[in-house]
């Protein structure tokens, strides 16, 4: 008798254990209305790169951004937001001033004020180097998903993806020509092989004669050697055309003999998006293969 009365008190008790839970458990209704910060689309967003603010505006976000960097002057909108510091130094003060929900950083970002940044409970994403076209477009795709905008980055990158294809078509059977990009002077630098702008030669068709290791250190003695078939000056202003003569002194380069050397914006080689990298590549390729035919390519 007295073990019945206990099971019936233990029945008891869980009837009422359940009972409680569905009056505490949440509703459907009430669900719907709760907003999970993390994953809301970002409203205030500062962008630490050139790059990352081109981005920002090819996937439609641009009225977003309400600070960027000196170097972000793509698209011309962009030179109208607030202007927080360069790529390697920003006015994190300022930035907390103006209360943004996402800070979007670079590889070039200063460690120590991304730190401070997020000790001050600002969100901060900092994207890594980028080393490749395929990395290029992991990037782009996580800066979409980022701010809500993952299928339509989708879409670029695919689209990209497929112009590519047809240019590697069309440079297939032709020579390749030796290329030096050249991207500093004083000391000379230059693309290396583990360079996305690496991809860019070689799918344009080109051979990269810079070094295969991160440092891109060289020198005219090195270039004398491999003979370029075709150089080219990323910079802008006096300082190319003054790196252009002193390339002109070493006559027996193919480069000079041929008059195969160029001053390319930097800009375009150096701040990609998939669809600026595309617009550089149909340049390069051009360059490199003035017979084949391509449409103009985009620049945002």
């Amino acid at each position: 008798m007295k073990k019945r009365k206990d099971l019936i008190l233990i029945s008891i008790f869980f009837v009422f254990l359940i009972i409680i839970y569905l009056l505490l458990k949440p509703r459907p209704e009430n669900l719907k209305k709760e907003k999970i910060a993390p994953f809301d689309p970002p409203r205030r967003i500062v962008s630490l790169g050139p790059a990352i603010t081109k981005g920002l505006y090819l996937l439609g976000v641009g009225d977003k951004l309400i600070a960027d960097t000196v170097y972000c002057n793509k698209p011309p909108e962009a030179q109208s937001k607030q202007k927080i510091g360069t790529v390697t130094k920003v006015d994190v003060e300022k930035i907390v001033r103006l209360k943004p929900d996402l800070v979007l950083a670079t590889s070039l970002s200063d460690a120590e004020q991304i730190e401070k940044l997020k000790n001050l409970g600002i969100r901060v994403i900092r994207f890594p180097k980028i080393n490749s076209f395929r990395e290029l477009c992991e990037s782009f795709f996580e800066l979409g998903r980022t701010v809500g905008k993952k299928e339509l980055a989708k879409e670029i990158i695919c689209q990209a993806e497929e112009e590519i294809s047809l240019i590697k078509q069309k440079v297939m059977t032709m020579p390749k020509p030796k290329v030096l990009i050249q991207l500093g002077a004083k000391p000379l630098w230059v693309v290396t092989k583990d360079s996305f702008i690496n991809d860019l030669i070689e799918i344009a068709g080109g051979i990269n004669i810079g070094p295969s290791d991160q440092k891109g250190l060289y020198s005219r003695e090195e270039a004398l050697k491999q003979n370029p078939d075709v150089i080219i000056i990323a910079t802008m202003g006096i300082v190319g055309k003054e790196e252009k003569k002193i390339w002109q002194k070493y006559q027996t380069i193919n480069a000079i003999r041929n008059n195969r050397i160029y001053i390319f914006n930097s800009d375009k080689l150096c701040s990609p998006t998939p669809v600026s990298f595309v617009g550089t590549l149909k340049e390069l390729t051009k360059i490199l293969h003035p017979q084949i035919k391509l449409k103009e390519g985009k620049d945002e």
